[in-house]
């Protein structure tokens, strides 16, 4: 494991979906209220340190955040060479473990000419073929702001997102999968290490075409699909597999009893999405472990409304940890689970 850079850094750039940065801001207010807002742009915030000096490790628990960066600076240039040279005057560690290049709006190419010359220049203990970081590792970022301009920094990997690039989860969805639901879920079970296991029962609200069920379906589990609307057919064929269709509030209570987790991922608006789930883990005999739902944001401005939906999973008896994902669009995933 590296070591980090001695000399301090008096800022943090908080990178998030474009157009999440007022939402990002509001949260940052309340649970970190000795940053100051320095300056923004779409995709990124920065933030003046202060007197507060973070770990280095330090990944701040905000919805809206994909990654937290201890910012250096800018550099300027007309070619990838000119502007990796300048990050030799600002970035003068030698040693890193990763090299992490990513873009602000995921807008530019040459990320990967820009990592193979930044890797050519500094020593990395990890290969430059994956650019994903293990838990403890160093890394090196490099945020490209502009075709001529780059944020440079670092920081030390902990948590699942801060293990990729701009904390973007860095797999894309494969050609046999039915929808991109399969993908958000496959980033949802990488960021909280859900603890599902094979051979137990999950209810899928909002089911069709079938791109979730068919990731929870490979993980060896039992799904039901509620959806009015049909699910593909390599789901629906599939032996483990079942669709009632229906709407969600129209699926008889006692027939909830056989279900460990609940997934929801419907069209409509948070506090209908959340009336649905209620049904579930109130429903007598149930014996929900946990819940994965999606809370759609038909306007940002609901984003200061995401504390009391939150709040409802602990007067179910549930602890819920909320995220944006990259995967996603202008929503929220809460997992929550069951407080024994």
């Amino acid at each position: 494991m590296s070591h980090a850079p001695t000399k301090r850094s008096d800022f943090l750039l908080l990178s998030c979906k474009a157009g999440a940065e007022e939402a990002l801001c509001q949260q940052q207010k309340k649970l970190l209220p000795h940053l100051t807002k320095a300056a923004w742009r779409s995709g990124v915030v920065t933030f003046r340190l202060g007197d507060f000096d973070p770990p280095d490790d330090f990944f701040p628990d905000l919805i809206f955040n994909t990654t937290c960066v201890r910012s250096c600076g800018q550099v300027k240039g007309k070619s990838i060479l000119e502007r990796a040279e300048a990050v030799l005057s600002l970035l003068d560690h030698s040693t890193w473990d990763v090299i992490h290049v990513w873009s602000r709006d995921q807008s530019h190419q040459e990320l990967d000419d820009i990592r193979d010359v930044l890797s050519s220049m500094y020593t990395t203990n990890r290969s430059n073929q994956t650019a994903i970081a293990q838990p403890g590792d160093l890394v090196m970022d490099c945020c490209v702001d502009s075709p001529d301009r780059w944020w440079m920094g670092w920081h030390r990997a902990a948590k699942p997102p801060s293990c990729w690039p701009g904390g973007l989860y860095p797999f894309s969805l494969p050609q046999e999968k039915v929808s991109r639901a399969w993908l958000k879920l496959d980033e949802v079970m990488t960021t909280f290490d859900i603890p599902m296991r094979a051979g137990q029962h999950v209810i899928e609200l909002g089911a069709a075409p079938g791109g979730a069920c068919q990731r929870l379906l490979e993980s060896g589990l039992h799904v039901v699909g509620v959806d009015p609307a049909l699910v593909d057919k390599c789901v629906s064929t599939h032996q483990n597999f079942e669709q009632w269709r229906m709407r969600a509030r129209d699926i008889k209570l006692r027939s909830l009893r056989r279900f460990h987790w609940v997934v929801a991922d419907m069209n409509i608006d948070p506090l209908s999405t959340l009336e649905a789930i209620e049904r579930v883990v109130k429903a007598k005999g149930n014996r929900v472990q946990g819940v994965i739902a999606t809370l759609k944001l038909p306007s940002w401005n609901q984003a200061s409304e995401l504390s009391g939906w939150i709040k409802q999973f602990h007067t179910w008896g549930f602890s819920p940890y909320a995220r944006q994902l990259s995967t996603g669009g202008q929503e929220v995933c809460v997992y929550a689970k069951k407080v024994h």
